[in-house]
């Protein structure tokens, strides 16, 4: 299986100052008229630079971040060059609630990671948004399990859209997702079984999901609810679960 490394920042992480952007970086974020949006991009960006730092080993000072530049390609996904070329890497970012997320692997892999709230939603969204499987698989949940497999389900669908590099451009009725039971991923041909009690899931681990793309095409990934947060990363080659960046980053932090 495929590693990606995964590392979350808030905005309490964040400096008050903007040396750590690139000159072009920083004509993009004064160019920026709404409060959150510049606040969330300018979060994203910093987790998003800490991560490759840590990922590709390379010291995290202001100056040196400032030479990691995040570029949108021309479907919106983020590239990463260092010193004007290409990383060789491949990310993917989310922001929700003040907390920003970044998941890295290599270079020729697609990638994409989602952070969601768990909370309610009606039934015009569950019927506008999921597909017939999704939907019905909600009907077999639990009322007390509902909000939780919503997120999880919407949280999927965003992450394979930027597998897909199209993002919310797609029908997302054209992505299902499907929560495995541990005991049967990895066949590739279990049948989607109904979201367990969160109770009987280990706390904060990693579970595995599966995401069919126009009924044909499957994308596998993992989700973890830590009860704040609710998180997804589906990767193509077949991903192992994330591992965290956390302390690499905090150990070079302490290194600068």
């Amino acid at each position: 299986m495929m590693d990606v490394f995964w590392l979350e920042q808030s905005e309490a992480d964040l400096p008050a100052e903007n040396d750590w952007l690139s000159a072009s970086e920083r004509l993009r974020l004064d160019g920026m008229r709404f409060a959150k949006r510049h606040a969330d991009w300018r979060l994203g960006r910093w987790t998003a630079k800490h991560a490759l730092a840590a990922y590709l080993h390379l010291p995290s000072h202001p100056q040196d971040l400032a030479g990691i530049e995040i570029r949108s390609a021309p479907s919106g996904a983020p590239e990463v060059f260092i010193a004007n070329q290409p990383a060789g890497v491949a990310i993917s970012l989310s922001h929700r609630g003040g907390v920003a997320a970044c998941a890295v692997t290599l270079s020729g892999a697609q990638v994409g990671c989602d952070l969601e709230i768990v909370e309610p939603r009606c039934d015009a969204f569950i019927a506008d948004y999921f597909a017939t499987e999704e939907q019905e698989l909600i009907e077999r949940t639990s009322a007390a399990d509902r909000s939780l497999l919503l997120a999880l389900l919407w949280s999927g669908k965003e992450s394979a859209l930027k597998v897909l590099r199209a993002g919310l451009t797609l029908d997302t009725r054209s992505v299902t997702v499907r929560p495995v039971a541990p005991a049967l991923h990895g066949d590739g041909r279990a049948q989607a079984p109904a979201l367990a009690a969160p109770g009987s899931y280990a706390p904060k681990a990693w579970q595995p999901l599966q995401v069919v793309y126009e009924g044909e095409q499957v994308f596998h990934g993992w989700w973890q609810n830590t009860g704040d947060l609710l998180r997804t990363m589906v990767a193509s080659p077949r991903p192992a679960a994330p591992i965290s960046l956390e302390a690499a980053a905090l150990s070079a932090r302490c290194a600068s």
